[in-house]
């Protein structure tokens, strides 16, 4: 089998309302894909949160005429930091273009990811990834959205902090806590909105209502910020979606501050980084619970025995995410999601629903 041809396909569309965290606003959603076409008819897609024609194009020439079932050989050959850079852009295309070579892999296999990787569970517990800041949304609309998503099975939420005052996202964490009682898990994300000082002083806040975790405290670059909130605070600390290769993670781990790990294979450097990033964790007894394209992440989530916990949004948040994709998750009534068993990482799309919303 050889590859043939590389090329990106991008589409966003406008989200109902724009939402917030602590430090940007969300007018759109978008799905940036990699696409790889054989000489036996197999194409396989990657994604990334964003793609670059420079380095499509360039690691896409690279590549043209290799065995996609070489993806040790290829990630070798496109991840090259004298030319690409180390980080940013670069190791996003390199991570689509690794997915897409996983996709084709599991699809020869005639195996849905998560099995061809091991296949340690085909359902995972899940925490619906929510409570934005939006135009209108007081306390009580919060308390709404959280008791909803409870309703829809959640039995674990995650809100964001970061981008109000200490004491008023204090009020709101304390609020969450008490319409979705005791016995839900709840997170706060922070998205890397404090100095190491002020996450310290508001984790000491927000005790009381017993988060299962607070996600990047502080800047994903701040190993020392990172080591010094974890060092005053009861609350278990979370990070790693900002975090690239394994040697990244090596040093994250090391600062000892991190209990549950949020890796991204969109971003990281793919599947092929991913999986032994997972490895580090295990040896070092961290979980993880993997961040962003829950189409990918589900397979990861069920293929390897540390997850804990999927990050998910529901058909109920975003309808489209659902519509985009011929083999969406599967949500169960017990909690849990499960991906397809259809062979691949998940990622063929509707182009029926995508098509309108194509920008190149």
């Amino acid at each position: 089998m050889k590859i043939t041809n590389v090329h990106s396909e991008i589409y966003k569309w406008p989200k109902a309302k724009p939402i917030a965290n602590g430090k940007f606003i969300y007018k759109e959603n978008s799905l940036n894909l990699i696409v790889i076409e054989t000489d036996e008819g197999i194409t396989g897609y990657g994604c990334s949160w964003e793609l670059d024609d420079k380095f499509v194009n360039s690691m896409g020439k690279k590549i043209i005429g290799e065995d996609p079932l070489n993806n040790e050989r290829i990630w070798s050959k496109i991840y090259v930091p004298k030319f690409i850079g180390r980080r940013g852009d670069s190791l996003k295309n390199v991570s689509a273009i690794d997915i897409a070579l996983w996709d084709i892999k599991a699809k020869v296999a005639k195996l849905p990811l998560y099995q061809l990787l091991g296949g340690y569970c085909d359902r995972i517990p899940f925490y619906t990834a929510g409570g934005y800041y939006a135009e209108g949304k007081g306390i009580v609309e919060l308390q709404k959205e959280m008791e909803q998503y409870v309703e829809w099975g959640a039995k674990a939420v995650k809100m964001k902090v970061g981008a109000l005052s200490l004491k008023e996202d204090a009020k709101r964490v304390k609020a969450v806590r008490e319409a979705i009682g005791d016995d839900v898990k709840l997170m706060v994300d922070a998205n890397s909105s404090y100095r190491f000082f002020e996450a310290i002083e508001f984790s000491k806040m927000i005790e009381e209502y017993h988060p299962y975790w607070f996600e990047e405290p502080v800047s994903a670059d701040d190993y020392d910020g990172y080591r010094k909130v974890a060092e005053k605070s009861l609350v278990p600390l979370a990070g790693g979606e900002n975090e690239m290769t394994r040697f990244g993670f090596r040093d994250l781990i090391n600062t000892q501050s991190i209990s549950i790990l949020n890796p991204d294979a969109t971003c990281l450097g793919g599947i092929t980084e991913f999986i032994k990033v997972a490895g580090m964790a295990d040896a070092n007894g961290l979980d993880m619970s993997p961040h962003g394209q829950q189409q990918v992440h589900v397979h990861l989530d069920c293929a390897l025995p540390n997850v804990t916990l999927a990050e998910f949004y529901p058909p109920q948040y975003d309808a489209k995410i659902y519509e985009a994709f011929k083999d969406p998750i599967q949500m169960n009534s017990d909690g849990t999601i499960s991906p397809s068993k259809e062979p691949g990482v998940g990622l063929d799309i509707n182009h029926e629903v995508l098509d309108q919303y194509r920008i190149k």
